[in-house]
């Protein structure tokens, strides 16, 4: 029975991870939970799949676990801070993790899991789009699966041709189609996106979200990030990579081959199942998502994306081809420039701007060791944020 580790165990991934494993019968045992400071949320969880381990962000939120669940679960070892969920990723008893903390906090437990050789199920983009080589590296010098979570990227990986030991391949690839759903703007006229709020960035219409990754799909920077994610996880460039607007979410993403073929992955927009897919991976098992019925599916729409209207695709793409940290500079000062939005202080508009600032004021340098990693992304955040300071005034 493979132990499971869920980085991110209170949030939209963890929670989706625990049903297909509640679906399951005992083929998996949960080592250990982790979340950022939701320390009831985690109690809960602790509570029903007394894990080894609960690892919380910081000491306050870990001592509050720890006198929650104290009775109940005298066996969880309560422990906290980045070296803690580092420890649990690549502890011995660890089989597979499941990456699901969002953003740049996820980076250094995932590199972790990766150099262990553990089946990491990726869910967090941030940790290729920041240090893809790293992470890749990792995972090929320790003989370890990378797996991913993103439901474009897992169909993708289920349309590849698979050789005799079960591992992808490129032969007879022609291009990537990366699908896109639009987001909550696709059809708004350019004129009107300066003046809209959070709640209505938020409001994703097809996919249950977070607040930063439901502003990135509706800036498309998450198409952007999914580009770079898909360069890495796929040994291929931007060129190679189309994004096709496909807004009613029913085809994850689809391979095209030389020889004209096209084949596609299609499923209901529920991330449970490349989760299912990749804990059972060769296999398939229960997700508990709702097949598919093909009959009542009346329009399949295909468009083009606006890169003037959304100039986040093109900066994702030029990052990845100027290489180095510069994937790392545009995923940073993205997170600023969301946060910035999300607090009201920035316009929808102005969060391309603060990225591309950022990449025009930085320096990109060449990425040996994490060191050049965090640094570089410690910077961006310096100069965003001050330039947030000046912009919303």
């Amino acid at each position: 029975m493979p132990n499971l580790t869920i980085l991110g165990s209170t949030g939209t991934i963890g929670v989706n991870t625990l049903d297909v494993v509640s679906r399951l019968q005992g083929q998996f045992k949960i080592f250990a939970l982790t979340a950022n400071i939701n320390f009831t949320a985690l109690a809960e969880q602790c509570c029903i799949w007394k894990p080894r381990y609960a690892v919380l962000a910081d000491e306050a939120a870990a001592n509050s676990l720890r006198e929650l669940i104290k009775d109940d679960v005298p066996e969880t070892e309560v422990l906290f801070g980045v070296e803690s969920l580092s420890w649990v990723s690549a502890h011995d008893e660890t089989d597979y993790v499941m990456a699901g903390i969002v953003g740049a906090a996820g980076l250094i437990p995932n590199l972790s899991a990766a150099k262990a050789g553990k089946r990491l199920l990726l869910a967090n983009k941030e940790s290729l789009v920041m240090s893809g080589k790293l992470l890749m590296d990792a995972i090929s010098s320790s003989d370890g699966e990378l797996l991913p979570i993103d439901s474009e990227h897992n169909a993708i990986f289920q349309c590849l041709p698979k050789g005799l030991d079960g591992r992808v391949s490129s032969q007879g690839v022609d291009s990537i189609l990366l699908t896109a759903s639009g987001g909550p703007f696709r059809k708004t006229p350019a004129r009107d996106l300066e003046s809209v709020t959070p709640e209505q960035a938020c409001a994703h219409p097809n996919w249950v979200m977070g607040k930063k990754i439901s502003v990135d799909s509706a800036t498309m920077m998450n198409k952007g990030l999914e580009i770079v994610e898909a360069c890495w996880l796929f040994n291929t460039s931007p060129e190679n990579i189309k994004v096709v607007v496909h807004p009613q979410s029913i085809i994850h993403s689809m391979v095209q081959f030389v020889d004209g073929s096209v084949v596609a992955q299609l499923g209901q927009p529920d991330m449970r199942t490349p989760i299912a897919y990749s804990l059972a991976w060769p296999d398939r098992c229960e997700s508990g998502v709702e097949n598919l019925d093909m009959y009542s599916i009346s329009r399949l729409d295909f468009e083009k994306p606006d890169y003037d209207r959304f100039p986040c695709l093109r900066l994702a793409g030029e990052s990845f081809s100027r290489g180095g940290t510069a994937p790392t500079i545009l995923n940073a000062a993205n997170e600023i420039a969301v946060q910035g939005f999300l607090d009201k202080r920035l316009r929808f508009t102005q969060i391309s701007q603060l990225v591309e600032y950022a990449l025009e004021k930085i320096s990109i340098t060449e990425v040996i060791s994490l060191d050049d990693v965090l640094e570089a992304d410690a910077e961006a955040r310096e100069v965003v944020e001050a330039r947030l300071r000046v912009v919303s005034q």
